[in-house]
């Protein structure tokens, strides 16, 4: 041992640690042999814990505070060493710094597209990504399963493990809320907290709290989404009939503009086509729509018939060539009654028009005399 080392581990008796990186989740405390006087200070500070460690098993974790180190605030230890009878000075301990503070902004996404069933589309293929946050909730359980003896343990050291477990758990999770797609980007926060509250306890095995997970895009493929974008322009520019007509007309007006050549030959294909369609919309109506000139038919006259009074009781309603029959048989006379719809009492067949010529019919001319 160097003469330094030895003054080191002789007159340092002051335990504290100052983050100066942002990353940095558990520090362990380098002392020469890891050598700590007894009365020695240790400083632990908000948003830490120190964990000391004897021979490989974890003793004393203790709280933000300033403490003067004695058998009285190291009891776990006290009881490893045989303290009880004796304190010595220097003592050997490892001490390890948890930082919990809340380490935020860690990246999460798919790496390959999640296969679910929508409502609306059936199979879809999306890729999400967001960020979510994470804290120490149990220093001793964290190294313990995680940092084990590493000196500098820093957020990417477990950063893709849990990724990787908020990634398998996400497709789960999205497939059994049974939201469809279209719907998502309004309900990103309760996806959020809903994601949050399923993946949490399985944070916990580590030692770490998940406080919060945030979803941030979740999107189709390309080919869904510019399919997605032409079902949604149609539905602007008013059906596919107007769609049709409005990208003929996109054609053509950039057929104008690249000038000569083989784009004026694109121009003017578009615009032979445009025209040969409004062209049809004029000859051929479009099915569903009124046919503003159509001449129509006169309406059908009213062709009800009259009921006749035969011994007081109505019969009928007979028609006219049925009327003719009955009058040209006799059964129906000039004084018959009769009445039809409309009419507010029973009347001579005589005195209605549709049938008094019927009656005319059967009287002859007088006949014309020599003189």
């Amino acid at each position: 041992m160097g003469l330094m080392d030895w003054l080191f581990g002789e007159f340092v008796d002051v335990i504290e640690w100052t983050d100066d990186t942002a990353d940095t989740m558990v520090y362990r405390f380098e002392r020469y042999g890891n050598e700590i006087k007894y009365g020695a200070k240790l400083v632990v500070r908000e948003s830490q814990v120190a964990v000391f460690v004897n021979e490989g098993e974890i003793a004393d974790v203790i709280d933000p505070g300033l403490y003067e180190l004695e058998t009285k605030n190291l009891p776990i230890l006290t009881k490893l060493q045989h303290w009880d009878h004796g304190f010595k000075s220097p003592f050997k301990a490892e001490v390890y710094y948890c930082n919990t503070k809340r380490f935020v902004d860690l990246k999460w996404g798919t790496k390959n597209p999640i296969m679910l069933r929508d409502p609306e589309f059936d199979a879809v293929r999306l890729r999400a990504f967001g960020t979510y946050a994470v804290r120490i909730s149990d220093p001793s359980t964290f190294i313990r399963e995680i940092t084990g003896t590493d000196a500098n343990f820093t957020t990417d050291e477990i950063s893709n493990q849990l990724r990787n477990l908020i990634v398998s758990r996400f497709a789960s999770v999205i497939g059994g809320a049974g939201i469809p797609i279209l719907d998502l980007a309004a309900n990103y926060d309760q996806l959020s907290s809903f994601i949050t509250e399923k993946i949490a306890p399985e944070f916990e095995t580590y030692g770490l709290e998940l406080t919060k997970i945030l979803v941030e895009n979740i999107s189709l493929p390309t080919e869904v989404e510019q399919a997605l974008d032409k079902r949604t322009s149609i539905g602007i520019v008013g059906g596919l009939d107007k769609y049709i007509k409005y990208q003929s007309g996109q054609a053509l007006e950039k057929g104008a503009a690249h000038g000569s050549g083989i784009h004026d030959g694109i121009g003017i294909g578009a615009g032979v086509a445009l025209g040969k369609q409004l062209g049809d919309s004029i000859s051929q109506p479009q099915s569903g729509q009124a046919q503003t000139n159509e001449v129509k038919p006169p309406p059908i006259p009213d062709s009800s018939g009259f009921h006749i009074a035969v011994n007081n009781k109505p019969e009928g309603p007979y028609n006219i060539s049925e009327l003719t029959a009955k009058i040209q048989s006799g059964q129906i006379t000039a004084e018959t009654l009769v009445w039809q719809s409309g009419m507010q009492e029973w009347q001579s067949a005589a005195d209605q028009q549709a049938l008094n010529h019927l009656f005319d019919r059967l009287t002859p001319p007088p006949i014309p005399s020599d003189d």
